[in-house]
């Protein structure tokens, strides 16, 4: 039931704001500048997108590697794929999908390739941060006026924003309380033996070791330049994923590559919006944003919409066939020992 009720909520939101971006649009116009695309461009983008999930999948190899663990580069990208297909289904299970495929392709298990993956989000996000940064140094006018107008007057409405001030003490608060908790909780040896006594409370906290372990992993990789030059070249494939469409639509082809750059850095705060794949949210933030650039409305929301909608149909395309490889891989390993993780230098 909680879950069902977390998949109608996503639908309902992205509805909600799908219909916000596209009520004014002509839609029947949309579709002709669509038809009308130049489809060697999106080979291309979904080219250059398949090439960002095998830098993202070998990035994952040395992840996992320190841990004694070196997965095929196919079973980690049919994973990876696996994973971004079951974020356009239900939201914020892509990580938990692509952990659990790996396990039964290869039996690495969920904790530690899980602990692995967030240590991936980790850097991740520190790369979209300096992003950020340098979109915002690059076009500080255009960004300042966009974040003004949008969250000021669609959002706030111009008046007092003392829903989110709430909001904030309120969030405030409960970390407090969990702080102290926590604090208590690691005192109180007695209070603490009981709780591990608990069945479920020490699979958690194992599942928290595993976790971990893979997090820290990070100290113990072979080629750390390698691993920081796969996630610098996972953010260029990403780039230029956005970039070539530009040149599909005449409207948008005199786009430069600092706009690029604002689809870039706009649309990754777009996906983290609680929908699948970031339906909606990313119209809305990239359609609004390239109204800096000189495009019109309808033009930008026709660029959002021709970004994410190729992006979409190309993941569930390649997704579902994943899947199916998962499914026929999975039937001849059932008999497969789990591995022992090899001893880590």
């Amino acid at each position: 039931m909680k879950n069902a009720l977390k998949y109608t909520i996503s639908l309902l939101l992205a509805g909600g704001l799908l219909w916000f971006v596209f009520k004014d649009i002509d839609l029947a116009a949309m579709w002709e500048r669509l038809q009308a695309a130049d489809w060697r461009w999106i080979a291309l983008s979904c080219a250059l997108l398949m090439m960002a999930h095998i830098t993202r999948a070998w990035r994952w190899q040395m992840l996992l590697e320190p841990l004694g663990y070196r997965p095929g580069l196919f079973d980690s990208t049919t994973s990876v794929l696996t994973g971004y297909f079951a974020n356009y289904i239900v939201p914020r299970m892509g990580e938990v999908t692509r952990c659990g495929t790996l396990y039964k392709l290869e039996k690495v298990p969920v904790s530690l390739s899980f602990g692995t993956v967030v240590a991936e989000r980790v850097f991740d996000v520190l790369t979209l941060l300096v992003l950020i940064g340098l979109n915002f140094v690059l076009e500080f006018d255009r960004l300042s006026q966009f974040f003004l107008e949008f969250f000021g007057g669609k959002v706030g409405g111009g008046g007092e924003a003392t829903g989110p001030n709430v909001l904030l003490i309120v969030a405030g608060a409960a970390v407090l309380v969990a702080l102290l908790a926590v604090f208590f909780v690691i005192k109180n040896k007695d209070l603490r033996e009981r709780l591990l006594e608990n069945a479920l409370v020490a699979k958690v906290v194992d599942f928290l070791k595993g976790m971990a372990e893979g997090v820290l992993s990070v100290r113990r990789l072979r080629s750390p330049g390698l691993f920081i030059f796969s996630t610098l070249l996972i953010w260029v494939f990403y780039y230029l994923v956005s970039y070539v469409l530009f040149f599909c639509i005449p409207e948008t082809a005199d786009l430069g590559p600092l706009a690029g750059l604002t689809v870039l850095v706009i649309g990754a705060i777009g996906m983290t919006a609680p929908t699948q794949g970031g339906i909606g949210a990313y119209h809305l933030l990239v359609g609004n944003v390239m109204i800096l650039y000189g495009l019109t409305q309808a033009d930008g929301v026709t660029l959002a919409t021709f970004i994410h909608g190729t992006q979409m149909l190309f993941m569930l395309v390649v997704g579902a066939l994943a899947f199916l490889v998962v499914l026929f891989k999975d039937k001849k390993s059932e008999a497969r020992p789990e591995p022992q993780p090899a001893a880590a230098n």
